[in-house]
């Protein structure tokens, strides 16, 4: 069988199972990649593991959420992710250096390795031909400790492209048309895989940009493939050794084809408050516009921002400067691209034209500054518009191309970028420079094994040890403490912006679950733990979409939730969950989600038993309305133990050296 990119990298990296689609595999992990918002709490896990050095070919530590530092804890979890990295062998991307993803292809991105982040936006790397996947922090930690990561082997939808963009028309209007096809829920288990002639005519960034927000699909990864674009752009980074051509075989088997003509591609834009929302700009132009903002690890590469900066040079050769209404910021992606830009006079540009100029780092994006006004609309050119992201709970935020948010800065208005054309401003011709600059100052590379030995960690009062989980009891007996409607992500279970400085202390944090939904719902869950109830969470379509934040499954965990039941849950969530051993469930008949509320007294009688026997089905019945209801799982015996046993630091630390065959469970 004709072999595609995606098959190729998991055939060499294949070290469990049998690649079949639908299948439990287990992949060898190449390179790891932390960021500070989910890197603490990913190393502290490690430690637990009691392994010297990182078993990785190369991982990562990046700080470039929580830059602002609002607060000792910030910059406490900074120095004690850098005697982190110091001691067990990572690289360290300091504060300043850039956003993880944009960092990671410019210096580390290797076509056919593996990467695995913790962070939902690790897909970035299927630009430059790797399978990068986004997981929960403590899969992190295990791949760091040299074991594998496991998924199901996935179906591809295979992304046809011809034809080329045409100007004012960019990368992000082909992901944002994507996801107007595919939407952003049921397309688990799934992997997005383009070719066609189309992908010769897209360039390295370009790539980028589709891949980083393929994550907001859903999607196991995206991939392109390795070809003369990434030679080209792997030359311009001086790592031109690093390429390996990776293409898909002729006839290669997609399970599902998506017919792209870039051709006939235009301006589009995701609505408030999901990036599956999408229209065509034209569709709702001409609306007052309060705040455009231009960067994130989806569109702050030197290509997005040298685009950006002629067209607001030309803008300024007629007179014009960012419209009076309008509050405007810029943000590099990286170290690199800001000096680039700077040597450009992109810079000196966008401070005439009236920018803000913003830190290399995620900053507005997960709401750490720059929020906007109340009631404002807010043109953004990050992945993610969900419903007070921003810091605003009232904002609503729109999510373009760079073209678009130009325009929109120029004319106070939301404006088709093709319209610029009527203003005399033309397309610009982009070219990449001879060299792309190698800066290393916020670099820090690993020490040797005997410097290493010599480092004691640090840590501030606000860094707690993670909690564990315990064994699933025989039956589960509590209360429905929570009732969410469909498409809840993360942010809604944990919230981001000021609140993540509290991420590496699991007792406080837990105090902000579900903050934005129901705030009284960590006192109501706390007093159901210490009364001896369980508490069980009812939710309805894709629960878990967004962030791969393992909070959203550890802080629940430790107010005493032991099982999700949902209609459908996204990927990286179920598996956060299953590793701090919270049983996931769905309905058998989706519909019955209509027959539970809030308070209502819940047993899920013998579900010890029912897992170890793996009948597929477990019983709901309600007390309260005496009515019984059938749901169903969906885990691998690997998933099945880790759920039994408590999660996966109670399998680490009670069955290290054992296979999953040999852990032997009885009720």
């Amino acid at each position: 069988m004709a072999k595609s990119v995606t098959y190729k990298i998991l055939e060499k990296h294949l070290t469990e199972g049998q690649l079949k689609k639908g299948n439990e595999i287990g992949i060898n992990i190449d390179t790891t990649l932390t960021q500070d918002a989910t890197g603490t709490m990913a190393d502290l896990q490690y430690e637990q593991m009691g392994i010297d050095r990182v078993q990785t070919m190369l991982s990562v530590s990046y700080i470039d959420h929580n830059t602002l530092q609002m607060g000792f804890e910030n910059a406490d979890d900074h120095r004690y992710l850098t005697s982190f990295a110091r001691k067990y062998g990572l690289v360290l991307s300091k504060a300043g250096n850039g956003i993880c993803h944009q960092v990671n292809i410019e210096r580390f991105g290797v076509p056919g390795r593996t990467l695995l982040g913790s962070d939902s936006h690790t897909p970035t790397g299927g630009g430059i031909g790797m399978i990068s996947i986004g997981a929960g922090g403590l899969d992190i930690a295990s791949a760091m400790a040299g074991l594998p990561f496991y998924i199901r082997a996935p179906k591809i939808y295979g992304i046809h492209l011809t034809g080329r963009l045409k100007p004012f028309v960019s990368a992000k209007d082909l992901i944002l048309k994507i996801l107007s096809i595919l939407g952003v829920k049921g397309n688990v288990g799934w992997v997005a895989e383009y070719y066609g002639s189309g992908v010769a005519a897209l360039s390295v960034p370009e790539r980028a940009t589709i891949t980083n927000m393929g994550a907001e699909l859903g999607v196991t990864t995206s991939v392109f493939p390795s070809d003369n674009t990434t030679k080209e752009f792997l030359k311009l980074e001086g790592r031109q050794n690093d390429w390996s051509e990776i293409t898909a075989e002729d006839d290669s088997e997609y399970d599902k084809i998506i017919e792209i003509n870039l051709s006939e591609l235009e301006p589009m834009v995701a609505l408030p408050h999901s990036p599956g929302n999408v229209k065509r700009i034209r569709e709702i132009e001409g609306m007052t516009v309060d705040q455009v903002l231009v960067g994130s690890c989806t569109n702050s590469s030197y290509r997005d921002l040298t685009v950006a900066a002629d067209l607001i040079a030309q803008a300024l050769q007629s007179g014009k400067r960012v419209n009076r209404n309008v509050s405007f910021g810029v943000a590099p992606g990286s170290r690199q691209v800001a000096i680039m830009t700077m040597t450009n006079s992109s810079f000196l540009t966008f401070e005439k034209f009236g920018a803000r100029i913003l830190e290399s780092a995620c900053g507005f994006c997960i709401g750490n500054g720059m929020a906007p006004k109340t009631n404002a609309v807010s043109i953004r050119t990050n992945n993610r518009n969900f419903y007070g992201r921003s810091g605003t709970l009232s904002a609503k935020v729109y999510l373009t191309s760079p073209e678009t948010a130009i325009a929109c800065a120029i004319t106070g208005k939301i404006t088709d970028p093709r319209d610029l054309e009527n203003m005399g401003i033309k397309y610009p011709e982009f070219q990449f420079p001879k060299q792309f600059v190698k800066d290393d100052t916020l670099f820090e590379f690993p020490l040797s094994v005997e410097e290493s030995k010599k480092i004691e960690l640090y840590r501030g009062p606000n860094i707690v040890q993670p909690p564990a989980g315990e064994a699933l009891p025989k039956s589960i007996d509590g209360e429905v403490s929570i009732k969410v409607d469909d498409n809840i992500t993360t942010d809604h279970i944990m919230p981001a912006g000021a609140r993540l400085k509290y991420r590496s202390n699991v007792p406080v944090y837990s105090q902000f679950v579900f903050e934005t939904v129901d705030s009284t719902f960590p006192k109501r869950a706390l007093k159901n733990k210490e009364a001896g109830l369980h508490n069980i969470i009812v939710a309805g379509e894709s629960y878990g979409q967004g962030s791969s934040r393992e909070h959203a499954a550890l802080c629940p965990m430790y107010l005493g939730v032991r099982a999700i039941i949902a209609k459908s849950m996204e990927r990286i969530h179920k598996a956060n969950l299953i590793n701090f051993g919270i049983l996931p469930l769905t309905f058998k008949n989706p519909d019955d989600y209509d027959k539970i509320t809030v308070g209502d007294r819940i047993v899920l009688k013998n579900v010890r038993p029912e897992l170890i026997g793996n009948s597929g089905t477990i019983k709901l019945n309600d007390k309260t309305k005496n009515i019984s209801i059938d749901l169903l799982y969906d885990l691998s015996e690997r998933e099945r133990k880790t759920v039994l046993l408590g999660g996966t630091m109670q399998v680490a630390k009670n069955y290290r050296g054992k296979s999953f065959k040999e852990i032997i469970i009885t009720e």
